[in-house]
């Protein structure tokens, strides 16, 4: 079983690159964001057969989408949005007992008290679940790393939106004890784990990055876990693609 993220930042300019790493991964799972197109926007080239696939998204803004290959589960995905979903920034699967979504935490740049009240709504709504007895994998960008060790030196800065403690702290309240960062957890102490480069100076070939996108999962499907790898190499956007890969 492979779940996999990625920040396309413009599917239309990343159509290519994205139907020919899923023709050659063949993910389970497939969560984007930063989609900048509407659904009739969207590709036909990036539109899969074999894919159960929901686009939400708005005209070069935002936008996130989740595709599930047929058959890779018992039921076939129903798809929805939580109640606080804000420019099209969330979309679930309910397969069952378990609950996949594509989240795109907002930059915060221009908006940064509507970030910390989605964060607060996302850890809310993680809460529920949990006490619905659902088992939960939360994939995309969450615009915020974890820790220091999540940031290159060279690029860390007190005050930085991103870095800053409170949005920190509100990370660690979405994971509450329930969720487990699947990536940290199999590489604990890697200082290079990055997924967003700024695109000029060579940052991404010299590894100079942020890690900003995450796989978090509940922990019987953490347990599972054999890998979550960040594929550096992959396409043209400014992340990378992050992949899970489960035991059976």
């Amino acid at each position: 079983m492979k779940i996999a993220t990625w920040n396309v930042n413009g599917i239309r300019a990343r159509q290519a690159q994205l139907r020919e790493w899923m023709d050659r991964e063949r993910p389970d799972v497939v969560c984007l964001q930063e989609l900048k197109a509407e659904s009739a926007q969207i590709p036909e080239q990036v539109k899969l057969p074999d894919y159960h696939a929901y686009w939400h998204g708005l005209r070069a803004y935002s936008g996130v989408s989740l595709q599930v290959r047929k058959g890779a589960f018992d039921a076939e995905p129903a798809f929805s949005h939580p109640e606080f979903d804000m420019e099209s920034r969330i979309v679930q699967a309910e397969l069952g007992k378990l609950v996949i979504a594509s989240v795109y935490v907002p930059n915060g740049g221009k908006d940064y008290e509507a970030k910390l009240g989605f964060m607060l709504k996302l850890a809310a709504w993680t809460k529920q679940l949990q006490r619905e007895g659902r088992e939960l994998v939360l994939c995309g960008d969450m615009n915020i790393t974890r820790s220091d060790l999540d940031v290159h030196p060279k690029e860390r800065k007190a005050g930085t939106i991103g870095q800053r403690e409170e949005e920190r702290e509100l990370f660690e309240k979405l994971l509450g004890g329930q969720l487990v960062d699947v990536g940290r957890a199999l590489d604990p102490d890697n200082p290079g784990l990055f997924t967003w480069w700024a695109p000029w100076r060579n940052l991404r070939q010299r590894n100079i990055g942020w890690r900003l996108d995450y796989i978090l999962a509940s922990a019987p499907i953490a347990e599972r876990a054999a890998g979550c790898a960040v594929l550096a190499e992959v396409g043209t956007s400014d992340h990378a693609p992050v992949v899970m890969t489960m035991a059976a």
